[in-house]
């Protein structure tokens, strides 16, 4: 039994219902349409948010429709944000394969992702929760305003942590925090058991993303992009503005500034790439990586049971530890 595996177990039945909602609720007349929510639904991950979702509902109380119908929403939303921010990123590949604009058109993944928010919203409000509704609501609005802030920041010629930080806090880590935050409050739970939730997502996400960050300076196809994409795309994580603080090296600014800028060289990339490495880029992100890791943990009450604390401890374990 691999980590995903022993993560599911205890919602191993609830999560199987929630896969045939995913797969009808990606089905159109419309042979077009169709046939492009056919080719991302063969793209699914391993729907990690929606089992967040299911995990923490348990944890508080018992899985039900609204449950299901949340994980979804919370689920669409993201794949729909996925298909935009290939348009938007000009991306080719997603988890190793073809993005949806490079096998059909720009066009057509515009429409399509609209199609699929439309989705959410319909899942969402067939919670019959207004909270809830309220919750993946805020968290389109901090996707797209995380996506903005990312590209303000080209022309930032400050690196700071702290913008790093707002920016993945409204993006890949407010996904989790959603995912948990909904999962408690669909089933009731406490004011303060949906704080604690809120925050065990938060912490998660980061990690997250964090691990994301780590992996654009290894070459590894499985991840779907080469080395130094993210600097490709203008884009400075947190190995790279550790090291730039901490060497405060003029030449070294001034590349780094051409990278946001988008005028750099591939080479001058790679240099970056292994300037970064070798002062210990990699090494300081880890280790804030797993301070984040430690930190959702100690989050947890201790009253939830054993084996939904077990999962979600292997949850987080997971992403620190994945190779893709």
């Amino acid at each position: 039994m691999d980590r995903v595996d022993i993560i599911k177990q205890p919602i191993i039945n609830e999560l199987e219902a929630f896969r045939e909602l995913f797969i009808t609720s990606l089905k159109n007349d419309n042979p077009l349409l169709d046939n492009v929510l056919s080719y991302i639904k063969k793209r699914s991950g391993k729907m990690m948010r929606p089992i967040l979702v299911m995990l923490i509902a348990k944890a508080y109380g018992t899985i039900d429709d609204s449950v299901r119908h949340v994980a979804l929403s919370l689920e669409m939303l993201h794949t729909a944000s996925l298909v935009h921010d290939d348009v938007v990123d000009e991306s080719t590949e997603r988890r190793g394969q073809q993005s949806v604009n490079a096998v059909y058109n720009n066009k057509l993944s515009v429409l399509v992702g609209d199609y699929i928010l439309a989705t959410c919203l319909k899942h969402a409000a067939l919670t019959g929760n207004i909270k809830l509704v309220e919750l993946v609501s805020n968290l389109g609005q901090d996707l797209s305003l995380g996506e903005v802030i990312q590209l303000a920041n080209l022309s930032n010629k400050q690196f700071s942590e702290d913008d790093y930080f707002n920016v993945i806090r409204r993006k890949t880590a407010a996904l989790f925090t959603a995912a948990a935050e909904c999962g408690a409050v669909a089933v009731g739970a406490s004011e303060k058991d949906v704080k604690s939730a809120a925050a065990f997502g938060e912490m998660l996400g980061i990690a997250f993303q964090i691990k994301d960050d780590i992996f654009d300076y290894f070459d590894d196809n499985t991840i779907g992009k080469p080395t130094g994409n993210d600097m490709i795309e203008g884009k400075l994580t947190l190995p790279a503005i550790y090291v730039l603080n901490k060497m405060n090296d003029k030449s070294l600014n001034e590349l780094a500034l051409r990278i946001r800028a988008m005028e750099a060289t591939k080479d001058e990339i790679n240099s970056f790439v292994e300037t970064v490495k070798k002062e210990g880029g990699i090494e300081y992100a880890e280790k804030i990586m797993h301070d984040y890791r430690n930190k959702a943990l100690a989050i947890l009450p201790e009253y939830i049971s054993q084996d939904i604390r077990s999962s979600l401890t292997a949850y987080i374990d997971y992403v620190i530890d994945r190779n893709k």
